[in-house]
């Protein structure tokens, strides 16, 4: 099928996903690739390209579960056809095909971004979808379809196309040469200190601690990624950035990373499912626990059910703040239900604090406190000998070590949906 149309404008939307495994290559530098070449044969790509993270709890997911997509302005039908075959050759040579669970998609449409397609785009981010699903609409909207093995990227390459983006960021990503690829990148710790000190908040997540939060640790072509509200702020980040290696090239992508498009108001706790994410309001019901790997549950019940939540190892000094909740706090909480239906805590907010008390013998009018005396025989001090046959404890309100108000995981742990603190 070929779409073109000389009736409809000439811009024509081109969609790639799943080309990458957990050995090497990455979907955005395949797309910053074809980009390059495409403008170095004459052809003019319009505004930025697009990085589309979907659903993190999908079940075939690349590494961070991101689409790509781009605009070219065409001025023919020869022009959209060999644009076309240059960009499936490309895919199909820099994509890891001999991997089982890499299974690449392109999508070209040339039309309206329609309130079906867009829906279809938030479903990728808040739901599962399938291959067959996605193949019924883009035959629907006249979206021309290429699958390689099982074609599972149309899903993502479709999305990316589609996603409406009211509230959006911007990631520069630098691309190490290949002979660098699966060898330590070669970053300079305080060039990243001093970036982040001029631009943040305007960049963000760019270290935590003593951990360059810019730099990945896989194989990929990535040698790091900015973060930020504007293209303006990744670029000059990106300037003040050395390092001790070739950057091969680097490109400015448009997304959903940060917006929190992922999460779902949930009405109450028993509407939740597993594999979506959510937002949702509820009081500690079991008080947090550790568990092995240091990981720290609570229980979260809203009257009609009840929810396991976590703060896995990962989240550090996040869990201190779980560990100080107590029975009866009322929570409004954000995360993913992964398989076991456990909520994965991104972030939290503490509406209310109930209040903690701890009861205390009373005091003898020597001032000491006394001691029980044995069941049923009231208390006896042990500095003057005086006993009371009986008597109550005295109750005292503790000090909490946590108020009201938002706590969040460290930018290390956050996952690429989710909204920092410092967004709001």
């Amino acid at each position: 099928m070929n779409i073109y149309s000389e009736t409809m404008n000439h811009l024509l939307y081109v969609g790639i996903d799943d080309t990458d495994s957990s050995e090497g290559m990455c979907t955005t530098y395949i797309g910053s690739v074809i980009m390059d070449e495409l403008k170095d044969y004459g052809f003019q790509t319009e505004g930025y390209p697009r990085l589309i993270r979907l659903n993190p709890f999908a079940r075939f997911k690349t590494r961070g579960n991101g689409a790509v997509s781009f605009k070219l302005n065409l001025k023919s039908k020869t022009e959209y056809g060999k644009a076309k075959k240059f960009i499936l050759d490309r895919v199909e040579e820099l994509s890891e095909l001999e991997h089982e669970n890499t299974n690449p998609g392109v999508v070209f449409y040339q039309g309206k971004i329609t309130p079906e397609l867009e829906a279809f785009s938030l479903k990728t981010i808040r739901n599962i979808v399938s291959i067959d699903e996605t193949q019924k609409l883009a035959e629907e909207i006249g979206a021309e379809i290429y699958k390689f093995k099982i074609g599972r990227g149309i899903i993502g390459a479709l999305a990316a196309i589609g996603c409406p983006l009211k509230d959006k960021t911007y990631e520069l990503l630098a691309y190490r040469t290949p002979e660098n690829y699966g060898k330590k990148r070669k970053i300079d710790r305080e060039s990243v200190e001093k970036m982040d000190g001029k631009t943040y908040p305007q960049t963000f997540d760019n270290v935590d601690g003593d951990y360059i939060t810019i730099e990945p640790h896989t194989p990929c072509p990535i040698l790091y990624g900015i973060r930020g509200e504007s293209p303006d702020a990744v670029l000059k980040a990106h300037e003040m950035i050395k390092s001790y290696e070739p950057v091969e090239r680097s490109a400015v992508f448009v997304t959903n990373q940060h917006t929190d498009l992922h999460l779902l108001k949930a009405e109450n706790i028993s509407q939740m499912e597993r594999f979506k994410c959510y937002i949702v309001r509820g009081i500690v019901k079991e008080p947090p626990h550790i568990i092995m790997g240091g990981h720290v549950i609570f229980s979260l019940d809203d009257g009609s059910g009840s929810v396991e939540c976590a703060a896995y190892e990962p989240t550090k000094e996040f869990r201190n703040i779980i560990k100080e909740l107590r029975r009866g706090d009322d929570l409004r909480v954000y995360g993913g239900i992964g398989e076991k239906g456990t909520l994965n805590l991104e972030k939290i907010e503490i509406l209310d604090l109930e209040k903690v008390y701890q009861t205390k013998n009373p005091l003898c009018k020597c001032g000491k406190r006394m001691k029980s005396a044995g069941k049923g025989k009231g208390y006896k001090c042990i500095k003057c000998g005086r006993k009371l046959r009986k008597g109550t404890k005295n109750f005292f309100e503790l000090k909490r070590n946590i108020k009201k108000g938002f706590y969040e995981v460290p930018p290390s742990a956050r996952r690429h949906l989710s909204k920092p603190l410092v967004r709001d």
